[in-house]
């Protein structure tokens, strides 16, 4: 029998053996924070780079409150984790612009071996409702990924939803799938930066005016129209789920709401190891915008399972 509340919200998910965190968000922010630049220089400034962190949207619990809608709460509950970017954005083929990401992380750590790592969670997203017609093609992208390293190597595992591209509706999801190239052209052909090739594909590798990029490759057969409702204050709630073979370094699968896609053909990113970090195992959330208004990424709750 079902003991609470809590033990009900987990039956809609599909876990793995064991836990390693449930986050509902009416619990708080449960260790989830904004991801920011490394403050190690003098006078505490940031690690100087191609792509300016220090701007990026924070992320907050929100309610979801809307002008004509009202407060939508969450889909169990009243709050969820809002992530919003900040109302500018460059064309696709730049760097991102200062502000057009808002990224959320959990810094865990591994206490013992784990063969599969999975994360589920439910979302939706939306633009601000700041003025009229739809805006669906504000949205550039968002997506979940691991930041994991061991003995081995540092390993990057997730995907995206490619949403939009300088105004054109792409709707596909891709794999992080670091191409073969040098850690400058990584860095959008930039000398020094502190990144290595394969390190945070989201605002790293040159990307293409066809919605390519250095840092993702595409899904086979992953185009997929989501459920976006008639106007940007409607929410539906929507279900992810990515699975990964972490002791073969291969995806698995990526189901995104009744649909399942087969990723056994695909690598994980392997790159250099950093120091200090490792059994690092950290899940990431983030969107970007694709023009110079405010995108959201709203997630009621995030599971993430291991065996």
């Amino acid at each position: 029998m079902l003991s609470s509340l809590h033990d009900a919200a987990l039956t809609r998910f599909q876990p793995l053996d064991w836990v390693l965190s449930y986050d509902d968000f009416d619990r708080g922010f449960n260790g989830w924070m904004d991801l920011k630049p490394n403050w190690t220089q003098a006078g505490f400034k940031p690690v100087k780079r191609t792509v300016d962190k220090t701007q990026w949207g924070p992320i907050m619990l929100s309610s979801s409150t809307f002008a004509w809608a009202g407060t939508h709460g969450s889909l169990d509950g009243t709050y969820s984790l809002k992530l919003c970017t900040r109302p500018v954005a460059n064309r696709y083929e730049e760097p991102p612009a200062p502000g057009a990401l808002s990224h959320a992380i959990k810094r865990l750590s591994r206490y013992k071996p784990i063969k599969d790592l999975q994360l589920e969670m439910f979302y939706t997203y939306t633009p601000e409702q700041d003025r009229i017609g739809l805006g669906e093609k504000d949205i550039r992208a968002f997506g979940v990924l691991f930041d994991i390293q061991d003995e081995r190597c540092r390993t990057y595992a997730g995907v995206r939803y490619l949403n939009s591209v300088n105004g054109e509706l792409h709707q596909r999801w891709q794999h992080v799938a670091a191409a073969d190239v040098t850690d400058e052209e990584w860095a959008y052909g930039n000398k020094g930066e502190f990144n290595k090739r394969g390190v945070d594909p989201f605002w790293y590798g040159r990307r293409r005016s066809d919605g390519t990029t250095d840092g993702f490759a595409e899904i086979e057969g992953g185009q997929q129209l989501l459920c976006y409702n008639e106007s940007d204050d409607k929410f539906n709630w929507l279900y992810l789920r990515l699975l990964i073979d972490l002791e073969n370094l291969r995806y698995v699968e990526l189901q995104s709401g009744d649909q399942t896609f087969d990723l056994r053909q695909y690598e994980l990113t392997q790159s250099t190891q950093y120091k200090n970090i490792n059994g690092l195992i950290n899940p990431l959330l983030w969107v970007e915008n694709d023009t110079d208004r405010r995108v959201m990424l709203m997630v009621d709750s995030v599971l993430v399972t291991a065996r």
